[in-house]
C-alpha cells in the first residue's frame, strides 16, 4: 500500500516548498487509516508535517476546512473513500480557491478539476477482474486465485487547474505523467 507515500513524495517533488500537508481522511475507513500511517513514515523522511482532516459525514467537511486554514497548510492530499468522492467537487473548490496543490487518490477527482492524480488504473483492474470471473467460469475456485495488487499506475495532471492556480508544474514531474489535461 505504497500509493499514500508516492503521492506525498509527488507532491514534494513537484512543489519542493510544501511542508504542511492536511490529509482527508474518513477515519470510519480502514484503509484510510492504514495510508495515514503510511502517509506518517514518508512524511518524517520528507521534512513534511502531517495534519488529519477527518471527515466521518458531510457536515464535517466545513470543520475540516477550517482546521486546515488555521494550520495554513501548503498542499491537500484527498484519498477514494465513498464520502470523499462523493463530495469531490467541494473539495475540488476548496483547493482551488485557497491555491493549495492537491493529490488525489481517485481519478474522478480530475473531472471536479484536481490538479494531480496517483493511483491505480481502473479500467485496467475492471480488464483483470474479468480474467478472474473467467477463471471461475471455467471451474476455479476462487479462495485458490491470488490476491494481485494493482500493476498499472498512473500519473495525471491538470494543466488548466495548474494555470488557474499559478501553479508551474515542473518539467521532470510532468514527463512522467501518463496523461496531462490542458
Amino acid at each position: 500500500m505504497y500509493l499514500s507515500a508516492k503521492r506525498l513524495e509527488l507532491l514534494k517533488t513537484a512543489f519542493p516548498k510544501v511542508s504542511r500537508v492536511a490529509i482527508l481522511q474518513n477515519p470510519n475507513n480502514a484503509t484510510n487509516v492504514a495510508q495515514f500511517k503510511e502517509s506518517e513514515v514518508a512524511a518524517r523522511a520528507l521534512r513534511i508535517q502531517l495534519l488529519p482532516l477527518d471527515v466521518r459525514r458531510a457536515d464535517d467537511f466545513e470543520g475540516a476546512f477550517l482546521a486546515a486554514l488555521r494550520a495554513r497548510v501548503d498542499a491537500l492530499i484527498a484519498g477514494g473513500d465513498a464520502l470523499l468522492l462523493t463530495h469531490r467537487a467541494r473539495i475540488a473548490d476548496f483547493a482551488a480557491k485557497n491555491r493549495l496543490p492537491a493529490i488525489y487518490g481517485n481519478e474522478d477527482y480530475m473531472d471536479a478539476g484536481g490538479l494531480m492524480f496517483y493511483g491505480a488504473n481502473i479500467a485496467d483492474m475492471y480488464r483483470r477482474a474479468a480474467t478472474y470471473v473467467d477463471k471461475i467460469l471455467k471451474g476455479a475456485k476462487p479462495g485458490d486465485l491470488p490476491v494481485e495488487q494493482p500493476n498499472k499506475l498512473e500519473l495525471v495532471i491538470n494543466l488548466k487547474t495548474a494555470k488557474a492556480l499559478g501553479l508551474t508544474i515542473p518539467p521532470p514531474i510532468l514527463s512522467r505523467a501518463d496523461r496531462v489535461i490542458e
